[in-house]
């Protein structure tokens, strides 16, 4: 797993479709805390900046079928 990769775990019957993930910015080395929409798919692609150096990341997002959540901050 490489440093920027977190994984969350969320209960799939859950009726709320947001959960927290974190990853970590290759620009400043912060851990960043996202909401993510689980309703929105199971994989999911976009840019975010990063709320503390304002450099600009890609945001990869994979929700297995076990409900967990693998984020992974790349460079813009």
């Amino acid at each position: 797993m490489s440093k920027n990769r977190r994984k969350h775990r969320h209960d799939p019957a859950s009726v709320s479709s947001d959960v927290e993930a974190t990853y970590v910015c290759e620009s400043c080395g912060e851990e960043i805390v996202v909401p993510l929409d689980v309703s929105a798919g199971s994989h999911q692609d976009y840019v975010e900046d990063c709320p503390v150096c304002c450099n600009p990341m890609v945001l990869h997002v994979d929700i297995d079928p076990d409900g967990e959540a693998h984020v992974e901050g790349r460079h813009e």
